[in-house]
């Protein structure tokens, strides 16, 4: 049956502007009448004449108001021109997934339905992002325009008899007739690509063997928690078929669930405890990990819970990359961190001799040096981890990588960063999240810190808390030149330097949906006192950082939401 298009008339909704990764706000903004439309509608001016004839990636996390949001893409898309959307069936795609499928089909892009780590159900957050054709987030070009077209929009085109229902549950191909050209639906298993991928990077023979066990070595117990987000269906794949982990022990809320469960699948020590709990309440467990909804940030810690900081596991994959067929492969061309990520793979970039990138947070800042090759594997402090096998973080992938240095050096976790902290020091890195503060209230102490780095009274000045001095040595508000295209970004956070080479670092999250998230981060470099207890190491610059910024007196917060 021929079906034709129709233009909808709509008006400009305000505030419809991406954040770090895309927009996020509560499901019941999304299920405003022509709110959802507005945005995919704009996403696909934003991209314009590339539009016709292209193949985009459609998927998420399963929250609640993806199948109807993928409903929606599917009539859009068609009125716009598009020819052909893949979709995850049930409409499950990880973000790493949604990146390797964009890479590997070569396709303009993918609309990722995912508000990543934060809490779901019709109380809660949904998100929708754009994936450009290398993989990666939007860059800030593209997000402008995207904007830049919410505020203008007056009609959207629609295919409203185009069916849809129960389209995405079953496996296959479905040809439309849309305006005289065809339009074509393939549903994909969610994990195939993506499980191909990771054979291609891993030696999988000698993970199973660490998982199973031999003759002369006990099997590696493992806990892997999905959160009940996107990874439950790779990691029963992966972990469950592939490498023999037990089904009954070894796995944990692995089945997807659109409020995930009722719990914050963010994979840190406040919203992970149960499995935090778990490892350490049994022995027999080896390595505990975790993922987020989307499945692009993880969690790793050892025997009794022994807690590996993203800082640090990112500086420990960089210093054993050896042990990976990918690297062997393809060698090591550089390593980047964000800016508020502790410095500790600095030192194994500059013992290796291997280029080290600074950038704002974001993964769209870690795409052009890695399409350029100077870049091989990056990470965040908020519990990302990545290569450039793909242009997202990619939690599983970590695991993996952990799993293959676990197996090559036949060490547990805590001592392969003891060995780690001998040889290099230890960056002692704390984060304090105040989630939900009044947006005002937020705006005004971060104006209060950009008034304090522009005065000249600051550096030079010293502070003390509980019988430790700090003196400043350099404050400013963090930019970016990238080395690739020279673009520019600016204010990414207020830093305050030390002479001891300690930070404290003052951010405005992007990634909430409501209300403000204000970061602050702490870290201080220790040369030779390097197992002591990071929050007791801390607590003298934690106190500076909050008498600083005045926090308290503006925000009216006594303890913050989360600390990592």
């Amino acid at each position: 049956m021929a079906l034709t298009s129709v233009n909808i008339s709509t008006n400009p909704f305000e505030g419809q502007k991406p954040g770090t990764s895309g927009l996020r706000k509560k499901v019941k903004v999304f299920m405003e009448k022509h709110y959802t439309e507005n945005f995919i509608q704009c996403i696909l001016n934003a991209l314009g004449d590339k539009v016709k004839g292209s193949t985009l990636i459609v998927g998420g996390d399963g929250r609640y108001f993806s199948k109807q949001a993928i409903n929606i893409i599917i009539r859009i898309a068609s009125a716009n021109g598009v020819a052909k959307l893949v979709i995850g069936q049930l409409g499950i795609l990880s973000t790493p997934a949604v990146s390797s499928l964009i890479r590997n089909h070569k396709v303009l892009g993918g609309i990722v339905l995912t508000a990543s780590h934060n809490p779901g159900g019709i109380r809660n957050d949904f998100g929708i992002k754009y994936n450009i054709e290398n993989g990666g987030p939007a860059p800030d070009h593209v997000s402008d325009a995207i904007y830049d077209h919410t505020k203008k929009i007056s009609e959207y085109k629609f295919t409203p008899k185009l069916e849809t229902d129960r389209l995405i549950d079953i496996l296959g191909t479905t040809t439309y007739n849309v305006d005289g050209h065809d339009f074509v639906v393939e549903v994909i298993d969610s994990t195939a690509d993506y499980v191909a991928l990771m054979k291609q990077i891993f030696d999988f023979h000698k993970l199973r063997t660490l998982i199973r066990g031999t003759d002369k070595r006990p099997p590696f117990n493992v806990l892997i928690d999905s959160m009940n987000g996107v990874t439950g269906v790779y990691v029963r794949r992966i972990f469950v078929d592939e490498l023999g982990a037990s089904p009954d022990n070894n796995v944990c809320r692995i089945v997807p669930l659109d409020n995930f469960g009722e719990i914050h699948p963010d994979p840190n020590l406040t919203y992970a405890k149960d499995l935090v709990d778990k490892v350490k309440a049994n022995s027999t467990y080896d390595l505990g990990a975790a993922f987020d909804g989307d499945g692009d940030r993880n969690m790793i810690i050892g025997k009794n819970a022994f807690f590996v900081t993203p800082s640090d596991s990112l500086a420990v994959l960089a210093n054993n990359l050896e042990c990976i067929p990918y690297f062997k492969e393809n060698g090591i061309h550089g390593f980047a961190r964000s800016m508020p990520t502790a410095a500790a793979v600095d030192r194994v970039a500059a013992k290796l001799g291997k280029e080290m990138f600074e950038v704002p947070t974001g993964w769209k800042y870690f795409g052009n040096l890695m399409d350029a090759g100077r870049l091989s594997l990056c990470g965040e402090e908020s519990f990302g981890t990545g290569s450039d096998h793909i242009r997202e973080k990619d939690g599983i992938w970590a695991v993996l990588a952990w799993l293959s240095v676990i197996e090559h050096k036949n060490m547990s976790v805590e001592e392969i960063l003891k060995e780690h902290w001998g040889i290099y020091g230890r960056n002692y890195f704390t984060r304090y999240d105040y989630e939900e503060c009044e947006s005002d209230a937020a705006n005004q102490l971060m104006e209060h810190l950009e008034k304090l780095i522009n005065s000249d009274t600051l550096v030079g000045k010293s502070y003390t808390a509980i019988g430790k001095t700090y003196k400043i040595s350099k404050a400013d508000n963090f930019s970016y030149v990238d080395p690739i295209d020279e673009s520019v970004a600016k204010n990414q956070g207020i830093r305050i330097l030390f002479e001891d080479g300690s930070r404290l670092i003052y951010r405005l999250s992007g990634t909430g949906s409501s209300g403000a998230t204000i970061r602050l981060y702490i870290d201080s470099y220790e040369k030779d006192n390097v197992l002591s207890d990071a929050q007791v190491m801390l607590k003298p610059l934690v106190e500076v950082g909050l008498e600083i910024s005045q926090l308290k007196k503006f925000t009216g917060r006594d303890a913050p939401t989360v600390i990592t």
